[in-house]
């Protein structure tokens, strides 16, 4: 089924920079190799000013620092960007704008959140969630929401090659198209939305998947996308229900098989 899929981008378990080797033991004591993701550092700026120092899997870091500038409220959406530079040894991303930005007042106010590898968000984010509402019709029917968890779990993944991550993906109807991983759930979702930015994909028909939890920080990045459904494997929170609520977010948590609970915006499921 995977290789029917046509992604615009993809995991690519293959890439030797994201897995490497060790040596173990099994349960019976025996001697065994296995594969473990490489956790890199990436540092993020924006224009001459450093942002934040990322915990990052590694691949597409463009993505992910326009991705993470854009959810935190840093880079806007009529921003222009002049250039993206990366150096692989300083592993340092900077996002040069025509826009002068300052950020060190906003800085000082970040709150941490609940995402793995530890997330961030700021202050002013929540307060403009807030006040957004997702207008879209977008429907999801009842057997899409087995299929696509199926065709994900179909997709070669660094997930399925060695753990010990997280995947998050964009679906058109019932087909992936943007598949992302990161040690982080919210790096994976960042790296999303830089794609998604950069490549301008409208996400008001779209279905984002996700296999970690339903927090407020993936309410708040799904919203900020204007996708108008979020899915996962995992369960909720209270507050990331909440946000769902008052955004009219369709919230769709523990789907496995074919069983599903929906905490949101349950007129957007079809059940024919």
């Amino acid at each position: 089924m995977s290789k029917k899929i046509k992604y615009l981008v993809a995991p690519n378990p293959l890439d030797r920079n994201l897995t490497k080797e060790i040596n173990g033991f099994d349960e019976s004591f025996k001697k065994t190799k296995t594969k473990v993701i490489i956790e890199k550092d990436l540092t993020i700026y924006l224009n001459n000013q450093e942002i934040v120092t990322l915990m990052t899997v590694g691949d597409h870091p463009e993505y992910l620092a326009v991705g993470y500038l854009l959810n935190q409220n840093m880079l806007k959406k009529t921003d222009k960007i002049k250039k993206i530079e990366y150096d692989t040894d300083l592993k340092v991303v900077i996002v040069r704008t025509s826009r002068k930005t300052n950020y060190e007042e906003k800085l000082k106010r970040k709150i941490t959140t609940s995402g793995c590898a530890v997330g961030t968000v700021f202050g002013d984010v929540y307060d403009e969630i807030l006040k957004s509402k997702i207008k879209s019709k977008k429907k999801i029917k009842h057997s899409w929401i087995y299929e696509i968890s199926k065709k994900i779990n179909l997709t070669p993944s660094l997930y399925l090659e060695a753990g010990a991550i997280h995947g998050c993906a964009i679906i058109e109807n019932n087909n992936p198209i943007i598949y992302m991983e990161d040690v982080g759930r919210h790096n994976a979702v960042d790296k999303i939305a830089g794609y998604m930015f950069l490549e301008k994909i409208n996400g008001n028909n779209k279905i984002f998947y996700t296999t970690g939890r339903l927090t407020s920080e993936m309410v708040i990045k799904t919203v900020k996308m204007m996708i108008p459904i979020l899915i996962s494997r995992s369960g909720f929170t209270s507050w990331g229900v909440e946000l769902a609520r008052k955004t009219n977010l369709t919230l769709i948590g523990r789907a496995k098989g074919k069983k599903y609970l929906v905490l949101s915006g349950e007129k957007r499921i079809d059940h024919k």
